[in-house]
């Protein structure tokens, strides 16, 4: 059983990060290094695992959320400066990630402006996704 741990936490790292945001695999990554250090340095290995977890969660979770916030402004300047079909790129400075955002003309869904845009990350795979208008005029991404 020790020896299958360690494939464990790799297959759950890759389930982690595939489907999610960088805050929610940030708060999965950081749980799962925090649960493996507390449980190698407390001397009761499950309440060390316990509270490692939590606190790696909570510093994963920020880090990851404020990673998101930096692509998520890039986007919304893409949407608010560039004609529908002009593409905006960018280098994210924390995680070395090239991304670039392309979008569709305007429309008015359920009394909001949105448009839809297209976002490719290095080069790879595309997103399709739809913003609106806030309230506050600011752009924000919708799933």
């Amino acid at each position: 059983m020790k020896k299958m741990i360690p494939l464990l936490i790799v297959c759950i790292l890759f389930v982690a990060s595939g489907c999610a945001n960088k805050a929610q695999s940030g708060a999965g990554i950081g749980a799962l290094a925090g649960a493996t250090i507390g449980a190698l340095t407390f001397k009761n290995k499950a309440s060390g695992a316990a509270i490692g977890a939590g606190i790696g969660a909570l510093m994963g979770y920020v880090v990851g959320n404020e990673w998101d916030k930096k692509d998520e402004q890039q986007v919304s300047t893409t949407l608010e400066n560039n004609h529908s079909g002009q593409t905006s790129s960018w280098t994210n400075p924390d995680t070395g990630k090239s991304y670039s955002a392309t979008p569709s003309p305007a429309y008015v869904n359920q009394g909001k402006i949105c448009r839809d845009v297209t976002i490719t990350e290095d080069g790879g795979e595309q997103i399709l996704a739809k913003a609106c208008r806030g309230d506050d005029g600011v752009w924000r991404l919708k799933q």
